[in-house]
């Protein structure tokens, strides 16, 4: 199960990526606007949602014991 979720965190991570990089695609092109092409912030609103999926995964992860924190060092 832990591996399965690290898994999922790990594909979301690289969709987060992938959205920023779409996003500078779009800014290097935006002169040449056309019908086709999707505006700059489509991308970084899917990398905003994708991000907070991650975080609210990683503390609902955190409050069920499915991971654990490091300790802290003494």
């Amino acid at each position: 199960m832990v591996f399965l979720f690290k898994t999922a965190l790990v594909i979301l991570l690289l969709f987060i990526i992938l959205n920023l990089a779409f996003a500078l695609v779009q800014l290097v092109r935006q002169s040449d606007q056309s019908e086709e092409q999707k505006p700059m912030s489509h991308y970084l609103g899917r990398r905003v949602m994708f991000s907070a999926v991650v975080v609210i995964l990683l503390i609902l992860a955190l409050t069920s014991g499915l991971i654990e924190p490091n300790p802290t060092p003494q």
